[in-house]
């Protein structure tokens, strides 16, 4: 295995890992600044008042984008063992 191969395999799984991630990151980013303005509005400066909506919504998220992440997953490990078996 030369040098772009492993910049090859290391970029599709920079690539994967945006992919996998991003999804619950925006939900967590959506999330987090919809509680920051109520909280902004109300003037309830409370910090523990972000973690439960933001995980219930982040397991939401998992759930729904749980097949897409597998899936995506499954091709990544599919790319790597056909490398590993090409040699």
């Amino acid at each position: 295995m030369n040098g772009a191969e492993v910049l090859d395999v290391a970029r599709d799984g920079i690539w994967t890992l945006l992919w996998v991630a991003g999804p619950l990151m925006v939900v967590a980013l959506v999330v987090g600044v919809a509680i920051s303005l109520i909280q902004a509005l109300t003037q309830i400066q409370e910090m523990t008042l972000v973690f439960v909506p933001k995980i219930v919504a982040i397991f939401v998220a998992l759930i729904v984008a749980l097949p897409f992440m597998g899936d995506l997953l499954q091709g990544y490990m599919g790319r790597i063992a056909s490398r590993i078996i090409a040699g």
